[in-house]
């Protein structure tokens, strides 16, 4: 009797252990050499004007291998806007778009992850800009994992593609569509670097 009660607690410990230790998420950061943050509007009805946001940090938390159970945190300074034009980056950082110093952060968080087939899925999250938090749904790519040759870390990469309205986030209210669409394509691509093993 006291054998199998021993063997019992043995079981029980070792299947808490192992839920534990799955249950862990590492959190991975982005490389900003390797990492960008970019953004394309239609001018006139017919011409593409993109940028980016230079200054972006993600976290991706995760404990399973194929990344099925992540979750994303992202943080842009909306200062950081760059579309190569100094005279268009000074108008979309004023009141009349970004308004960066009432607003000098956009961010992302995961709600719901669901997968669509093998390292494809459909990423929702909350995104806060310009003061207006609306839920977004994207198309996430996971892209493997590989040992960098030149830090020889294990880098892990990540797309993410999508369609959001700019009226949503009262971003450019006196601009019509004829001038900018409304529509905004946005898509990042980066690495994200292993955690250090504590």
């Amino acid at each position: 009797m006291k054998k199998t009660i021993l063997i019992l607690v043995a079981v029980f410990l070792i299947n808490n252990l192992t839920a534990t230790a799955q249950s862990e998420k590492q959190i991975w950061s982005n490389d900003p050499p390797h990492s960008q943050l970019y953004f394309t509007v239609t001018h006139l009805g017919f011409n593409d004007i993109s940028g980016t946001f230079d200054n972006a940090t993600i976290k991706v938390s995760a404990s399973k291998p194929d990344f099925s159970d992540a979750t994303f945190e992202l943080t842009a300074q909306t200062n950081s806007i760059n579309t190569l034009v100094e005279a268009r980056n000074n108008h979309l950082k004023s009141a009349d778009f970004f308004d960066v110093e009432k607003f000098p952060t956009l961010t992302f968080k995961t709600t719901e992850l669901k997968a669509k087939g093998k390292g494809k899925f459909k990423l929702t999250g909350d995104l806060t800009m310009h003061g207006v938090t609306k839920s977004v749904t994207l198309e996430l790519i996971y892209r493997g994992q590989t040992t960098n040759p030149m830090s020889s870390k294990l880098t892990t990469s990540f797309q993410v593609t999508g369609v959001i309205k700019r009226s949503d986030f009262s971003v450019g209210d006196k601009f019509p569509e004829v001038i900018v669409s409304d529509e905004v394509r946005i898509k990042f691509s980066g690495e994200f670097i292993q955690p250090d093993k504590q």
